[in-house]
């Protein structure tokens, strides 16, 4: 049995990860921002936390909510895409702000709050994309979103060199996944990439540290 965390939990992957880790018999703690996600938590048997990454003083309250917790796993979900740009739209300033608040300044927030909860050989996952990769990148659209993810596994691999030896910390990719970020085109339902997922973060070791995985396993080029 794993103690686990989830940010970023009231739909989609992150609720789908809740489901089943409360499956397999895990301790849960997962965060949503809003009444009713919390209550799906709890519906869940999950401990449901309200957190919101775009606001300062909710991040930065995450660590008294989690004070005396020791957690095995930890998943980073909350992510929003913004428009599905397929050329060089400039952004809003406003859209700009949210997309990367969420997907960037969010874990930045997160992360500084997890260090004191963190059970030995902890293992922490940042929900990234293959579309913030550089060198395996072929298409352009969403921008946007991709230059978020791009910025978001820079964080990760920092992370990974300031926590090495308290937590091996990873970006997933987790598959082109049917739900309503990616869409009814997808290639996997939520299911099968969640469960790809749990089953990598259980097998990792401390040479994994600062890695890009897809969710079935395969090591991916930043």
């Amino acid at each position: 049995m794993a103690s686990v965390l989830i940010v970023g939990a009231s739909r989609g992957i992150g609720l789908e990860w809740v489901r089943q880790a409360r499956a397999a018999g895990d301790r849960v703690v997962a965060t949503a921002r809003d009444d009713e996600g919390l209550q799906r938590l709890r519906d869940l048997g999950a401990v449901a936390l309200k957190l919101d990454v775009m606001n300062t003083a909710s991040a930065s309250g995450l660590a008294w909510q989690i004070d005396g917790y020791a957690f095995d796993q930890i998943a980073l979900v909350a992510g929003v895409f913004g428009s599905r740009t397929t050329g060089m739209q400039t952004p809003s300033e406003v859209e700009f702000n949210t997309v990367m608040q969420t997907n960037v300044l969010g874990p930045m927030r997160v992360l500084p709050q997890l260090q004191d909860a963190l059970a030995p050989g902890a293992r922490i996952a940042i929900i990234s994309s293959r579309m913030g990769s550089i060198s395996l990148r072929s298409g352009s659209h969403g921008w946007l979103y991709r230059a978020s993810k791009a910025a978001v596994n820079s964080v990760l691999k920092d992370a990974s060199l300031l926590m090495q030896g308290k937590a091996c910390c990873i970006s997933f990719h987790p598959g082109w996944v049917r739900t309503d970020m990616g869409g009814a085109d997808g290639d996997i339902d939520v299911q099968t990439s969640v469960a790809g997922m749990r089953t990598v973060m259980a097998g990792l070791s401390a040479t994994d540290n600062g890695s890009f995985i897809n969710y079935d396993g395969e090591r991916l080029s930043w």
